[in-house]
């Protein structure tokens, strides 16, 4: 079934089928949130959060219209926002791309040599990526980590974060322009000759 005939079976009363929609995003909702939280040192709060938000999402499920947005865009909005309203209760938290998505951020910087020396230097690498990303603004960060990490287009990071396709490209940019200016210091110069 698709996730429009499980919706309208729900919506019909058959409520048994929103744990097949679960099964669908779970894991790639708490990954979602996991990685919003782990800056903030807070991912021991990622399998609340997500049971959270798909609560949210079957409380609203009624008003869900298709025509707006697909069930997994409208999911990670409710999953996004679930995140942010935590943050903001834990003033000071930032949010982090995490392990996962900095390391291959930062592999594109490093060798792939393996000797001890290098194998510091890409962890000191992964750890400046993570420390840049950590300094974006909330939406630059947020879209960077649908993108890059959940691989998400354009189309569905402009529903998740209520901006047009054009203000999502313009965020990724600037967050792009914004860690490649914090990490210049640190590149290795390339000379030809």
């Amino acid at each position: 079934m698709t996730d429009s005939q499980l919706i309208r079976e729900i919506k019909d009363g058959n409520v048994q089928y929103y744990e097949e929609l679960m099964r669908r995003y779970e894991r790639k909702i708490l990954s979602y949130i996991y990685h919003m939280l782990k800056s903030a040192r807070m991912e021991s709060m990622a399998e609340d959060l997500c049971s959270e938000t798909f609560y949210k999402a079957y409380r609203s499920l009624h008003s869900f219209r298709e025509i707006e947005a697909s069930f997994s865009t409208w999911l990670y909005t409710i999953a996004r926002n679930t995140v942010l309203s935590e943050l903001r209760k834990n003033k000071g938290a930032s949010v982090s791309l995490g392990d996962n998505g900095a390391m291959s951020v930062a592999l594109t910087l490093a060798s792939s040599e393996h000797t001890p020396e290098q194998t510091i230097l890409r962890n000191e690498k992964v750890t400046m990526v993570r420390n840049a990303i950590n300094n974006l603004p909330e939406k630059q960060r947020s879209a960077l980590i649908l993108r890059e990490y959940d691989q998400m287009d354009y189309q569905e990071i402009a529903a998740i974060l209520g901006q047009t396709v054009s203000s999502v490209k313009s965020l990724l940019f600037r967050a792009r322009a914004s860690i490649k200016l914090q990490l210049e210091p640190y590149m290795e110069p390339v000379f030809k000759e």
